[in-house]
């Protein structure tokens, strides 16, 4: 025992997109770090300064997906739409793909997209624009 306290994983950073938290998931991902994700997502959704519409996981980097992060990406969506929120899962690589149907994950409650423009568009927005303005706040 080197008397060293153990190394935490580098927290995943998430970005705030007007109303759209922006997550891009490294391809070595561990576990701890994963939960991490999970917890800061729920809170940043619950006690943002403002509300949050929808939540965009970026996968394009990820090589290989297990069972366990195929868990808490599906716990994230499942968290988010409690929260009034939806997530959308952009970039999955095909192998990635084969592999979560191989291990009957369905990851309920995630919509997919071919990129994060992809992803925005899903959402209702556009790359750079504004947030759709409500119209009674105008009133």
């Amino acid at each position: 025992m080197t008397g060293f306290p153990a190394a935490r994983p580098a927290p995943v950073p998430v970005l705030t997109l007007g109303d759209i938290l922006l997550v891009t998931l490294p391809g070595d991902l561990h576990d701890g770090a994963a939960e991490q994700l999970q917890h800061d997502i729920a809170h940043r959704i619950a006690a943002g300064p403002g509300p949050v519409g929808g939540v965009v996981i970026d996968v394009s980097g990820v090589d290989v997906v297990d069972s366990f992060l195929g868990r808490v990406l599906a716990e994230i969506a499942a968290n988010a739409r409690l929260l009034a929120a939806r997530t959308v899962l952009a970039g999955l690589r095909p192998a990635v793909a084969i592999t979560l149907v191989e291990l009957g994950l369905t990851l309920p409650g995630l919509i997919t997209a071919l990129d994060v423009d992809d992803a925005l568009a899903r959402l209702g927005r556009t790359p750079g624009a504004a947030p759709p303005s409500h119209p009674e706040e105008g009133a």
